[in-house]
């Protein structure tokens, strides 16, 4: 499978980009399940890239039913060494307003899905430094490549991850606002922890569809509201994206590329095989 790979998570109407060529589409088995559907493998921006529809063809998955081990494993074995994260957020402070990208530094989890945000467990335990989240080094290529393009851009931000399906409650949302974070959504925790154990750079584009609910003065969130914006949205990200992956060092050797070295408590010769087969393609340089 070829190497160095940039993966895109994104809405399903993100791969019609102009200039993405050779496309087919690739169904990958996983020891933890499904992915959320087949990937898109082809190349843009004299890059090879994979594409994975976030909530599968058509939205048909819900944030809290994405497999983000099953998502993150496959593009591991497709050879993915890089992953963009495009995705809609509620804007919790008034200078973020719809329309607008945050380039998110740092995450607050709401959820209750931490086992399910691990590859590790059944005999390797590993512990990933995660004080940062976020890779930085493509956090700042996406920040340059979006003010490069007009967009307003903000640099850095704290994502809350809450659970869904539902939107906030107000008092949620008003929680939220008043600690100070800034944007919230359901689905890039998962993502980034499974990415960080697989050793992969990962980076958000988040973009402000609603004020959720805290600002009463502003409608509260709604479907309609968020597909009207993402549309609004799409061309700037299409754009971003293209010009990111031009930008992407063909070797794949940033801090994030190393998360794995010093994260491993169990003995090497204490990892079952059963375990050391599963996780083979996180695994491989350590064998």
């Amino acid at each position: 499978m070829a190497a160095n790979r940039i993966g895109i998570i994104g809405g399903s109407g993100l791969y019609h980009i102009e200039g993405f060529t050779r496309q087919k589409w690739v169904t990958v088995k996983t020891p933890f399940g499904s992915p959320s559907d087949s990937f898109l493998t082809g190349e843009l921006s004299g890059r090879e890239v994979v594409f994975l529809p976030r909530h599968g063809r058509g939205h048909r998955v819900l944030p809290s039913e994405l497999n983000h081990r099953a998502n993150i494993y496959a593009l591991k074995k497709l050879g993915v060494e890089w992953v963009i994260s495009v995705s809609a957020v509620g804007s919790l402070q008034a200078k973020y307003k719809p329309c607008d990208v945050v380039l998110v530094d740092q995450f607050f989890d709401r959820t209750k899905q931490a086992l399910a945000h691990t590859f590790f467990g059944r005999g390797i335990v590993a512990h990933i430094a995660f004080a940062e989240p976020i890779c930085e080094e493509l956090r700042q290529l996406l920040l340059q490549n979006a003010r490069a393009l007009k967009a307003s851009a903000h640099d850095g931000g704290t994502y809350v991850n809450m659970e869904g399906p539902a939107f906030s409650t107000r008092a949620e949302s008003l929680t939220n606002h008043k600690l100070g974070y800034d944007v919230v959504g359901m689905t890039n925790l998962g993502e980034a922890k499974c990415a960080r154990e697989a050793e992969m750079a990962y980076a958000s584009l988040a973009m402000i569809t609603d004020y959720d609910c805290w600002k009463v003065d502003e409608a509260h969130v709604t479907v309609e509201m968020v597909i009207a914006n993402l549309t609004r949205n799409a061309a700037l990200a299409k754009e971003v994206v293209k010009r990111t992956i031009s930008q992407i060092p063909k070797a794949a050797n940033w801090s994030c590329h190393h998360a794995l070295k010093n994260a491993i408590m169990t003995d090497r010769k204490a990892w079952p095989a059963k375990t050391i087969r599963k996780l083979k393609p996180l695994l491989k340089k350590y064998l």
